[in-house]
């Protein structure tokens, strides 16, 4: 890497750090902070939701997959694809319907406060793990570009996520995750006709490529897989409780519904494009072993980008595969503070749960780089990834969902339907391979895990009793707000996000100076990211306006 990517990085970092904590006087509520004020545009609401869950792991988890096996790689992701238009039409306005500020807020209105804390205590525990996992990605990519020492790169990028997280709740999340939606697709729009290039054309890479390297299933990804990873998909986005801010934080149920089709839709076209130059550095490079493949992506960025727009690529590939990082901490930290503080104190202020809702955001950072720590000693991310998936995915997940369309389902099936699952994941998972040496593979391990709490779920409907649940009691803390303070929060969001944009144009302008041969693509983009920014900023500023006038 050249000075100028250094360069590139921390103005691009700066940038987002701002963008991130100009939201530091909006979040002043608990709707504010966990849920962006309530009326995010679903556009938004659905491209953040893309890069939450896209971001922690197509650079390192699917990269090496694509690397070591090929186009089953990009099978795998279709499994979301269509996991984004199930939840879009049938569980997405679901939740929004529920009026839940939180998934566990949701338990306790349908089971009580006893099923809810259970689910609580048990979710926070499995998230250090998703969360570490997710932050290991962002550590080695700097890792393997800059050659920075890993560990120390977990502490600085852990710190600087949880920072802003902690600072801006939901609405920094969101408006960050759009911007790195936007630098990243035009990045990788230039990646790619470089890395054919690099590879002598199409042709010669397919020529080139391993015999089973354009399979649709391939190794251990047999069709089986993909079928269990599609179900497994459904149920982690619909209704992972940070995914789920996603869904009840847009004006109406409409819009919850768009969010899931926008999803689908982007995991439609996106996983062609995304992983395609590390199936091209196989050809390039076929040397990797082991933990190595997890680098492929940052491999043939560093081959083919020319200078200064390999520091802007990097920049992006560690804020997006933040994303997942900062989705997680805002996500916690609202458990903690809506569901567990609040309850013990129903008399504190809002100064003081803001204030609560910061420092458990900080606390379960930490956790949260401790346990980013222990990735390699666990064989490498994609072992973690995948084997995190097949354990606690369905049972932890499914059951709530269930009851979301189920009048059969009560607190003590629910919850016994998680612990019986999980009890016999962790049984194959750990216990079989050292006392009977025998273990799963990858296919059994999900099917295992998706399969047994379905199989219980549809044993309480068929034999289970029809319950009345209580009446949901209304959301307080929606109740408590105005609707001008919501649509001026959203509107401050959206015109940040102009803002942002604005400047971001204006670097890839600047670049084109260093990058000669891509000066033209490059002026283009900015003009492009500019004059949307432009639009964004100039539209906020009518509407303000024109409110005022009307108040």
């Amino acid at each position: 890497m050249q000075q100028i990517d250094y360069i590139t990085i921390i103005i691009f970092s700066l940038i987002i750090l701002a963008a991130g904590l100009s939201f530091a006087t909006k979040g002043t509520n608990m709707k504010s902070f966990f849920a962006a004020g309530g009326a995010v545009p679903w556009s938004m609401n659905g491209l953040s939701l893309f890069m939450s869950f896209f971001s922690a792991g197509t650079f390192v988890v699917w990269g090496s997959i694509a690397y070591q096996f090929g186009l089953v790689a990009i099978t795998i992701q279709m499994s979301m694809c269509i996991a984004g238009f199930v939840i879009g039409y049938f569980i997405a306005p679901r939740w929004w319907k529920s009026r839940a500020l939180t998934v566990a807020e949701f338990l306790t209105n349908r089971f009580g406060k006893n099923i809810q804390q259970y689910y609580t205590y048990l979710f926070l525990f499995l998230s250090l793990g998703y969360t570490g996992a997710f932050l290991y990605p962002v550590a080695k990519i700097v890792n393997v570009t800059t050659g920075f020492d890993i560990n120390l790169a977990i502490l600085l990028l852990g710190g600087m996520i949880l920072i802003y997280t902690a600072v801006g709740g939901l609405w920094a999340v969101v408006v960050t995750d759009v911007l790195q939606f936007v630098i990243l697709t035009a990045v990788v729009l230039l990646v790619i006709p470089l890395s054919v290039e690099e590879v002598q054309g199409f042709g010669n890479f397919i020529d080139k490529a391993p015999d089973t390297f354009f399979h649709l299933f391939n190794g251990q990804y047999t069709a089986i897989f993909i079928v269990a990873f599609t179900i497994y998909n459904i149920v982690f986005i619909g209704g992972n409780w940070a995914y789920v801010q996603r869904y009840t934080s847009v004006k109406d149920a409409k819009s919850s519904r768009k969010v899931g089709f926008l999803f689908g839709v982007l995991y439609l076209f996106s996983p062609l494009i995304w992983m395609l130059p590390p199936m091209i550095y196989r050809v390039l490079n076929p040397e990797l072993q082991g933990l190595e493949a997890e680098g492929a992506y940052l491999m043939i960025c560093k081959q083919v980008l020319p200078a200064g727009v390999l520091g802007l690529m990097l920049g992006g590939m560690i804020f997006a595969t933040a994303s997942s990082v900062n989705t997680s901490l805002n996500l916690a930290s609202a458990v903690l503070t809506n569901d567990i503080f609040k309850p013990l104190r129903p008399n504190s202020t809002e100064k003081t749960l803001m204030l609560v809702a910061r420092i458990t955001t900080v606390l379960f950072g930490l956790g949260t780089i401790g346990v980013a720590f222990l990735v390699p000693l666990a064989g490498g991310i994609v072992e973690v990834v995948l084997s995190i998936a097949a354990v606690t995915g369905g049972a932890l997940y499914g059951p709530a969902i269930w009851a979301l369309f189920s009048k059969k389902q009560s607190g003590n099936s629910i919850l016994g339907v998680t612990v019986v699952s999980l009890t016999i994941n962790l049984f194959f998972k750990f216990i079989t391979p050292m006392v009977f040496e025998f273990s799963l593979d990858r296919t059994e391990e999900l099917l295992l895990g998706v399969g047994v709490p379905i199989i219980l779920l549809v044993l309480v409907e068929i034999f289970g009793k029809v319950l009345i649940p209580s009446e949901e009691p209304a959301n307080r803390i929606q109740a408590e707000l105005e609707v001008f303070a919501e649509s001026e929060q959203n509107d401050f969001g959206i015109k940040v996000l102009g803002i942002s944009l604005l400047v971001i144009g204006f670097l890839f302008g600047l670049l084109a100076i260093w990058a000669v041969e891509s000066a033209i693509y490059l002026l283009s983009l900015g003009i492009l990211i500019s004059g949307f920014g432009s639009i964004l900023y100039g539209k906020v500023v009518k509407s303000s306006t024109k409110k005022l006038q009307k108040n």
